[in-house]
């Protein structure tokens, strides 16, 4: 099992770090929400819990609870700007389908 982050994902989140002054890496995760029933969750990370899965991408470290590395197995986390908007995307190949917001999805 593994989830991914391209390289403008890492940098938006180095810059992101650097600008806290500390941090080791981001968590992501998911949690029940939303009209789909599973939405993502991000935190910066300061300590890694030992229950984590870590994984490191482009000198970023990418933490995943096991319990939502099931959801998110095989996605590719980005960061991406279209014209004023810009945030992570997630490319979720165990998505079965989304809201028409695009904020929850479901497997």
């Amino acid at each position: 099992m593994a989830i991914t982050m391209t390289e403008k994902a890492a940098d938006h989140v180095k810059r992101q770090l650097d600008q806290r002054g500390k941090g080791i890496g981001i968590r992501v995760g998911v949690k029940t929400t939303g009209c789909s029933g599973m939405a993502y969750v991000l935190e910066f990370v300061d300590e890694a819990n030992s229950e984590d899965v870590v994984y490191q991408y482009h000198g970023v470290q990418l933490l995943v609870d096991p319990k939502s590395l099931v959801y998110i197995d095989g996605t590719e986390m980005d960061f991406v700007k279209e014209g004023l908007n810009e945030g992570f995307e997630f490319n979720n190949p165990n998505i079965a389908g989304e809201c028409g917001c695009g904020e929850s999805f479901t497997v």
